[in-house]
Order: structure tokens, then C-alpha cells, then sequence
């Protein structure tokens, strides 16, 4: 690998949830590794994966040799940036009041104004 002086930013979004356990988990794996090594990393939750914001989910959510997806996400929550998409939350009836603390919730001019950044690398799971 070519040496940075730089690392880029990530933004990883999630589009699945419990009804795809491996790729959830990959998606919060690979933003959890990017904060490991000093990326700047948002994480982005859409579809069913929107339900792994509401406190008690991601506790609730198990995959054989994976890390714990409540850990996980407070390690995202601490030191990186989660946001729910503003239209998936609402067809689920979940409003910020029912999101856990530190998780915001934005449409997707947002989300484009994110991976247009300058450097920014975005990845879909």
C-alpha cells in the first residue's frame, strides 16, 4: 500500500438490517476498522438498518464471529458521526426522540454534500 499523509474520509452506508445480518455487520465492521486507523467516518443508516438506531436493537442484534453491533456503534457514536435517513425513519414512524443519543437524523442533500467532499471515499452495504 502506498504511503498517505493523509487518510480520507468514509462515509459507509448501511441499507440493510437484521433481514441481512452479514452485510449489516460488514458495513458497521468496515466504519469501525476506518475509525480504528484515524478516518474521519459518518455512517449513514437507511432502510431496515435504521432500526439499529432506537436504543435496544443493536443490542438485540447477534452474527456468529462478529463483533457486537451495540459496541460497535458507540465506538461510531464516540468517535465518528451516525445519521439516520430522514424519509426512512419517518416510514417507520421513528422520530429523533426515538433515536439514541448522539444519532441525527438528515435527508439526502446531506448525504450527497457528504460524498461529494473533497477526498471522500463512500461505500454502500
Amino acid at each position: 500500500m502506498a504511503a498517505q499523509t493523509e487518510i480520507r474520509p468514509l462515509v459507509v452506508k448501511i441499507t440493510a438490517g437484521a433481514e441481512a445480518p452479514e452485510r449489516c455487520s460488514q458495513g458497521f465492521t468496515v466504519a469501525a476498522a476506518a475509525v480504528s486507523v484515524g478516518a474521519q467516518v459518518s455512517v449513514w443508516l437507511t432502510g431496515e438498518a435504521v432500526w439499529l438506531a432506537v436504543p435496544g436493537r443493536a443490542a438485540a442484534f447477534t452474527l456468529a464471529h462478529a463483533a457486537p453491533l451495540d459496541t460497535v456503534l458507540e465506538l461510531l457514536l464516540l468517535s465518528g458521526r451516525v445519521t439516520v435517513c430522514t424519509q426512512c425513519a419517518a416510514r417507520r414512524e421513528l422520530s429523533q426522540e426515538d433515536l439514541l443519543a448522539g444519532v441525527v437524523v438528515a435527508g439526502s442533500a446531506s448525504y450527497v454534500e457528504e460524498i461529494l467532499g473533497e477526498r471522500t471515499q463512500a461505500v454502500v452495504y
